[in-house]
């Protein structure tokens, strides 16, 4: 947890309130989602439409994003920026007067590196805000259809990448992740895949199905789901370098037509108390036939 200097006092104490005709000057950073414009927040949406200065990462967020923001608005993208280009463009904006939004694919929260900047405009005294956006991972079970904690079957959930020019702890080592053969969304991974894919079948069962899903949300998105030992075959089959997250989970096989178990929670068992309904001592025949939690 970061110190709570006086300076990053002063920044978040002035921070979350939207701009306005007579909006507060300061840099907004908002997840864009996937790529889908409908999937973006109600927020995301506003301070878009009403930014003075929208700074892109035009990349990995498709234009289509960008149709409601401001004829006026000074839009500039940054795929081709280093750090030390955007930060004196984004403190320069604020100390003007002027909203600007610093628009991301995905969740700020993930692989994002907002980390330095956030650091940067605090030793600045530039107020910020985080609007938070869909991640991939939330997109691909959506569109797979699959709940990623299965009552029974898989309680965790694993966002992790593989070492490649960032680093990985040793601690967070695929392999050793794996073996907790939870469901595990893969990140930033295709250029390594066949080394993903031999950590994984260290402990994944080679049964095991892997949505591999390519630009989610993007009009080209396109996903395939094969057995694990397939992962980097397709990948490279498919020429998959980038925008490629691998989504592995003993959720997809028991989502498949072919299953014939039915894991249920509790939560709905008419046998079970919670706080808002008292427990019936016996519970109907599909019930009680099925595994609980």
């Amino acid at each position: 947890m970061l110190p709570k200097t006086t300076e990053m006092i002063a920044a978040v104490d002035t921070v979350g309130l939207a701009p306005t005709s007579d909006h507060l000057a300061a840099v907004y950073f908002v997840g864009a989602g996937p790529g889908d414009p409908s999937l973006l927040t109600l927020k995301a949406h506003m301070l878009l439409s009403q930014a003075d200065v929208v700074l892109v990462a035009d990349s990995l967020v498709p234009p289509q994003l960008l149709q409601n923001v401001r004829s006026d608005a000074e839009v500039v993208g940054t795929a081709e920026l280093s750090l030390e280009e955007m930060l004196p463009l984004m403190i320069e904006r604020v100390r003007s007067g002027k909203a600007v939004v610093r628009l991301q694919s995905g969740d700020p929260s993930l692989y994002s590196a907002i980390y330095e900047q956030m650091q940067a405009l605090i030793a600045a005294h530039i107020p910020f805000e985080v609007i938070p956006g869909i991640s991939a991972f939330q997109l691909a079970a959506a569109r797979l259809q699959v709940e990623l904690t299965v009552p029974n079957l898989v309680q965790t959930i694993i966002l992790t990448r593989i070492s490649g020019r960032t680093q990985v702890p040793s601690t967070e080592d695929l392999a050793a992740l794996a073996a907790h053969q939870a469901s595990l969304c893969l990140y930033l991974s295709a250029r390594h895949v066949r080394s993903a894919q031999e950590k994984l079948l260290q402990h994944y069962p080679a049964e095991t199905l892997v949505a591999i899903c390519f630009r989610l949300g993007w009009e080209d998105e396109q996903i395939w789901v094969v057995p694990l030992p397939e992962m980097a075959r397709v990948s490279e089959q498919e020429q998959l370098t980038r925008t490629t997250l691998y989504v592995v989970s003993p959720a997809l096989a028991a989502a498949g037509a072919e299953s014939h178990q039915v894991y249920r929670s509790r939560l709905y068992d008419p046998s079970h108390d919670r706080l808002f309904r008292t427990g019936k001592a016996e519970s109907s025949s599909i019930e009680s036939s099925q595994p609980k939690t």
